[in-house]
């Protein structure tokens, strides 16, 4: 099975949720043209709050479309954006790369992860349950974070649904993802 963009979203203001559309422009350095999150520095408000200087390691947030199924099993309808991510994924378990790794997504973008996104109660507010949802235990007893990952844009273009998606794995031993 072949890796692809099931889906791009963005918004221009501090919505939870983010607008699917026909297209996204990733701009390197920066994150997603006309996104509220898009910036050298931190963008999201409780970043913000603790420190404006920050680097913004959450320019690109991705999430994968087999969470929306396993979330349907639970009887949690969530679509494309709802969850506020920018790119909907599928094909590639995304929790489980390592920090570095680089996602080639069409033609030229590239997005380098950085961690994994923290869930927020901000998720109940969406569907109820859905923080809970999100969140679950390995076999040794951590706590698996399933509401994707972040990234930063190292080299900008125009992003679609229906676009591939290549995995350049990093040098060197894997270093996990922490939320950032």
């Amino acid at each position: 099975m072949s890796s692809k963009v099931v889906a791009v979203s963005r918004s221009a203001t501090h919505t939870f949720s983010k607008d699917v559309r026909p297209e996204i422009n990733l701009l390197p350095g920066l994150g997603v043209e006309g996104d509220a999150h898009a910036g050298v520095t931190v963008r999201h408000r409780y970043r913000v709050r603790k420190d404006p200087t920050a680097p913004n390691l959450c320019q690109v947030h991705l999430l994968p479309d087999e969470l929306f199924r396993e979330l349907a099993l639970l009887g949690i309808e969530v679509a494309p954006g709802a969850m506020g991510e920018n790119v909907t994924t599928h094909g590639i378990d995304l929790i489980g790369l390592p920090r570095g790794t680089r996602l080639a997504l069409g033609d030229s973008a590239v997005v380098e992860v950085t961690g994994l996104r923290d869930p927020c109660a901000q998720l109940d507010g969406l569907r109820p349950g859905l923080m809970k949802a999100c969140l679950a235990r390995s076999v040794s007893g951590e706590l698996v974070r399933k509401a994707g990952i972040m990234g930063i844009v190292v080299a900008g273009g125009i992003v679609r649904p229906g676009d591939a998606i290549t995995v350049h794995l990093p040098d060197g031993p894997p270093q996990p993802l922490y939320p950032v």
